[in-house]
């Protein structure tokens, strides 16, 4: 693994932790927007491209609202190969899913981020959205790529569902941020913990919310009444992966997904959509982890199973 200073690559751990020894997710870089009246990045089908992983839960998130949103003919893809080792994420069609780099016929994937700015400082990451017209990255942080799909394309493609409605933003916001902090993230601070103390601290958020979630789940079918929001896409792609990597890769092992009553059924449900099933691609999820993470698992044996999610 590695990031790029001052434009150039250089091989070093992409984990950061805070003086207790915690986690801490460094910020993404490109943050522009997509909208009618932008002066650089209106609305346009064709014009825009994702470069995304199957392994990694923050893209995914974006693959999906692609599908969701009715933009898979509009917005083009390009799929890293799952392996993210000294030279970070690479196109590689070897690996059954993943796909060469569409665009440029590049090799690295920091190939689009110097090209976008050759002297950037930057971690590497997945998703990515790319202006083709003006060959650089709008945005590559997730949260705000899925609302950028959720209304920039909706003139166009006559496709006005709303992830994010407007009377019920106040209790997304509330789900973002507490699944965000303890679940989306909370895994990551617990595998990633460099003490006693911040792991403990971490898996003790992460399982509250869990139970939290599951107790909210016995009373509707989705996070907020019965119809999927943002809340739901947010959390979808952390318990997709939890059973077969983080129990036991990242020690989040007091209670597995399929413990959980409501939880469980909220996940097949949530399979049920096909825009959610098409994107779940566990070969490359356990690849990943597994494989990648050499610190935590430096002979990269990747389990068998579960048998099921």
């Amino acid at each position: 693994m590695g990031k790029l200073i001052d434009g150039d690559w250089i091989v070093k751990s992409i984990i950061t932790t805070d003086d207790s020894g915690a986690y801490d997710r460094l910020p993404r870089t490109f943050l522009d927007t997509i909208e009618d009246g932008h002066p650089i990045f209106q609305p346009e089908l064709g014009r825009y491209h994702l470069y995304v992983s199957y392994a990694c839960p923050w893209a995914t998130r974006t693959f999906r609202y692609r599908q969701l949103k009715d933009l898979t003919d509009h917005i083009s893809v390009s799929v890293v190969h799952p392996d993210m080792l000294e030279d970070g994420w690479v196109f590689d069609s070897s690996f059954p899913g993943a796909t060469e780099d569409h665009l440029f016929r590049k090799k690295f994937l920091r190939e689009i981020y110097q090209k976008a700015d050759p002297s950037i400082t930057t971690s590497v990451t997945v998703p990515i959205l790319w202006d083709k017209k003006t060959e650089t990255i709008v945005n590559n942080e997730s949260s705000q790529i899925i609302r950028i799909l959720n209304t920039a394309f909706n003139g166009l493609t006559g496709n006005h569902i709303d992830f994010y409605p407007q009377e019920k933003r106040t209790e997304i916001d509330r789900l973002n941020n507490m699944i965000y902090n303890n679940v989306n993230n909370g895994v990551y601070k617990s595998g990633f913990a460099l003490t006693q103390s911040a792991y403990d601290d971490a898996v003790t958020k992460l399982f509250e919310t869990l139970d939290n979630l599951d107790e909210q789940l016995s009373q509707s079918k989705f996070l907020v009444g019965d119809e999927i929001t943002e809340a739901d896409l947010r959390l979808i792609p952390t318990l997709l992966r939890f059973d077969a990597v983080y129990v036991t890769h990242f020690k989040c092992n007091i209670r597995r997904i399929v413990d959980y009553k409501n939880l469980h059924r909220y996940m097949e449900d949530m399979l049920e959509v096909p825009a959610i099933k098409d994107t779940c691609n566990i070969d490359h999820i356990k690849r990943h982890y597994y494989y990648s993470h050499e610190q935590i698992n430096p002979y990269r044996i990747i389990p068998k199973g579960p048998d099921t999610l």
